[in-house]
């Protein structure tokens, strides 16, 4: 069962997300880029917990990727719009890039979109993200597409 906190919290990182989309599409509007950070990492700590939060982002191994993540942050609170989103997205990808391998082998199954995913070339991009920084995986980033018959 999914808590209320959760759910709420999953909310609050969509809408970041679509402020940071708008942001980004009305030229760098920095009332809209700072908006959806904080909804962004409002919902981060709503969907996962403080602790977990602090424990994610206090990580001495992604370093580099908290940052840049928080520089882009001031950057667009001081209202350099453009450079701070840049900075931001090479954060994401550093903070977050193990994970999108595990979404696109999730999205697979999805009945519009699975083809696309299933792609050998989409594969290869998205495994790359796997091994971003120190903490990849062992694997290179590369996911087996099927398992191997026992």
């Amino acid at each position: 069962m999914v808590s209320d906190n959760t759910k709420l919290g999953t909310g609050l990182l969509f809408l970041g997300c679509v402020f940071l989309f708008l942001g980004i599409i009305f030229l760098f509007d920095s009332a809209l880029l700072a908006l959806g950070d904080f909804l962004f990492l409002t919902g981060l700590t709503m969907t996962i917990g403080v602790s977990r939060t602090i424990r994610f982002f206090s990580r001495r191994d992604r370093m580099r990727g908290i940052v840049a993540f928080f520089g882009g942050i001031a950057l667009v609170m001081c209202k350099w719009g453009m450079i701070g989103i840049i900075l931001q997205l090479y954060g994401i990808v550093y903070l977050f890039g193990q994970f999108f391998p595990i979404v696109a082998q999730s999205l697979k199954s999805a009945p519009v979109i699975g083809s696309v995913f299933d792609n050998p070339a989409v594969e290869r991009f998205l495994g790359n993200f796997g091994s971003v920084g120190s903490g990849g995986s062992s694997r290179g980033g590369v996911l087996p597409s099927r398992m191997p018959p026992v």
